[in-house]
């Protein structure tokens, strides 16, 4: 009984920690986006994205809210994004998104961790062309023709259209965020959810053992509080 009592703890610990980086995510987007475009989502589109996203993630409404707030006084230090590339081990490529106010203290531990699981932290532009950047949006299923409306959208840039439990995903090519969030504005669909993906061109299989140590690598670097999102060409084994 300890053990299962341990262990359903440290289930609720790690959901709590997710949590926890995911609206601290979020936060930063909404300093981000304030800064860019003013504290009106009415007239911040990039804002109201942001919104979406925080109630897709449960994030209080006051949470955001004092976000917002805080954005908004001038004293508020803005959040730079930088992108970093590189190798995790057995040659896999990896791109890090990171939103920082301290671009040494972040150069220096994304460094770290590639040298640490023996990855190689490698130059701009050595490893964004091997993956496509896309945007995707989620939206409520409920009472909506699937087929019809992938036809009606493939005008504005959709690619892609799956349905499942959360609702009705669509995805695009990254320049045609803007065009489909207003067109689905225009049409009083609501948006649960949008955001941007880096998909890689191609992808590699490992050993389980390998796996596990480029596994290790997008684990030290997800927990820094600088990074928003990893991504990898790793074709990951169950």
């Amino acid at each position: 009984m300890g053990r299962a009592f341990e262990f359903r703890k440290a289930r609720k610990m790690k959901r709590w920690s997710a949590m926890a980086k995911t609206f601290t995510r979020i936060g930063k987007d909404i300093v981000m986006a304030v800064k860019e475009g003013g504290a009106d989502p009415v007239n911040n589109s990039r804002l109201r994205a942001v919104i979406q996203n925080a109630k897709a993630a449960n994030m209080p409404k006051e949470n955001v809210e004092r976000a917002i707030k805080k954005a908004s006084d001038k004293n508020t230090e803005n959040y730079k994004e930088i992108l970093f590339e590189g190798y995790a081990p057995h040659g896999i490529a990896i791109l890090v998104e990171t939103a920082t106010n301290n671009n040494n203290r972040t150069v220096a531990n994304i460094r770290s961790y590639f040298n640490k699981c023996n990855g190689n932290l490698g130059t701009s532009g050595s490893v964004e062309f091997m993956f496509d950047r896309s945007c995707n949006f989620r939206i409520l299923a409920e009472g909506v023709d699937v087929e019809e409306l992938e036809l009606e959208f493939i005008d504005f840039g959709v690619e892609e259209v799956f349905g499942d439990e959360d609702g009705i995903l669509f995805y695009a090519p990254f320049e045609n965020f803007g065009v489909i969030q207003k067109e689905f504005e225009s049409r009083s669909i609501k948006i649960l959810s949008s955001g941007f993906d880096r998909i890689p061109k191609t992808s590699k299989q490992l050993p389980a053992d390998q796996q596990e140590e480029v596994l290790e690598l997008i684990e030290k670097i997800e927990e820094d509080d600088d990074v928003q999102n990893v991504y990898h060409a790793m074709e990951i084994q169950e």
